[in-house]
């Protein structure tokens, strides 16, 4: 019996044993599929305006992005996909105020994280340096919030009280015609777009990258061409000054730079000495700036859009 007993418990502890382990290795099969995100504080003064929380315990700014540099890699080499979203201190604040959560604990950072990380921008990690991934976040996340400002733009607008037609959507559609006849009218090359324009609070501008072969259509990344468009399209709603850049390059040229100003929903050319002045001026004091080597300012060309409608 006792004997028998022995067995008994012998055989139970090993299943106990076996089942444990099992558990343990379904747990680190999971996490490894379970994908992380990390909010991150790109620059010191955001940094600095963390510090006033208690619960957030580091207290210099190039520490915390060797720490976090260092969980990157930690979390790479166990399999684990891990996104870097922008974390923004106000942002933050407001959002816990409107949840009604304590901001300084560590658990509203973790779901203000996971909350920018589903609307925001992200970058993923596949191994880069920090110092090369927060250039790339920056640049997201102020595509992102012009974007989403453009867009509350356009639909505040409303519809026309002649026709009934929904303004912003409209200007929308002129914006995508213009884009699609411009990026035709390029032909081939690996051609680098800015449009700009002025608005009551600020100074938008898109930004749209796009390669095009002999044989193909232009590709182009959907997001930014939807971005690029929306831009457009307050210009065109708004009717204010808004222009366009387009820099094409192609093996053994020059790069060639060619511009159009907006007017009445459409982008008739500039001349290249207006191209020459507007590439070659800076924005901010009005000082001439030196003109690249290797670059030719050329005259806009005619993209052969249709005219655009009466303006209601």
């Amino acid at each position: 019996m006792a004997q028998t007993g022995h067995t008994e418990n012998s055989t139970t502890e090993n299943t106990t044993t076996h089942h444990t382990k099992h558990s343990a290795t379904m747990r680190r099969t999971l996490r490894r599929e379970a994908p992380s995100t990390i909010g991150l504080l790109t620059d010191a003064q955001d940094f600095a305006a963390m510090r006033r929380y208690r619960t957030f315990t580091f207290d210099d700014h190039t520490v915390y992005l060797q720490q976090v540099e260092g969980l990157l890699k930690a979390l790479a080499a166990q399999g684990v996909h891990t996104t870097v979203a922008l974390f923004d201190p106000e942002d933050y604040a407001e959002f816990c105020a409107e949840s009604g959560l304590d901001a300084d604990t560590g658990a509203s950072r973790s779901r203000f994280t996971a909350e920018i990380a589903a609307a925001g921008a992200t970058v993923a990690y596949t191994g880069q340096r920090l110092s090369d991934l927060i250039p790339v976040l920056v640049s997201r996340a102020v595509r992102q919030a012009t974007w989403e400002y453009a867009t509350l733009l356009l639909a505040d607008l409303g519809t026309c009280a002649d026709c009934g037609q929904d303004i912003g959507r409209a200007a929308f559609d002129r914006a995508s015609h213009l884009l699609t006849r411009l990026l035709e009218a390029a032909g081939p090359g690996t051609h680098h777009l800015v449009c700009s324009t002025p608005t009551e609070n600020d100074q938008l501008l898109a930004v749209l990258h796009t390669y095009r072969d002999t044989t193909g259509p232009a590709r182009l990344d959907s997001s930014e061409g939807a971005e690029f468009a929306t831009v457009l399209a307050v210009a065109i709603a708004l009717e204010s000054r808004g222009g366009v850049v387009l820099r094409t390059s192609a093996p053994d040229s020059p790069d060639r730079v060619h511009g159009w100003r907006l007017a009445h929903g459409a982008l008739p050319p500039l001349t290249a000495g207006e191209v020459f002045n507007a590439y070659c001026t800076d924005a901010d004091t009005g000082e001439p700036v030196s003109p690249e080597s290797g670059v030719e300012y050329c005259a806009g060309f005619d993209i052969g859009a249709d005219p655009a409608e009466p303006h209601h």
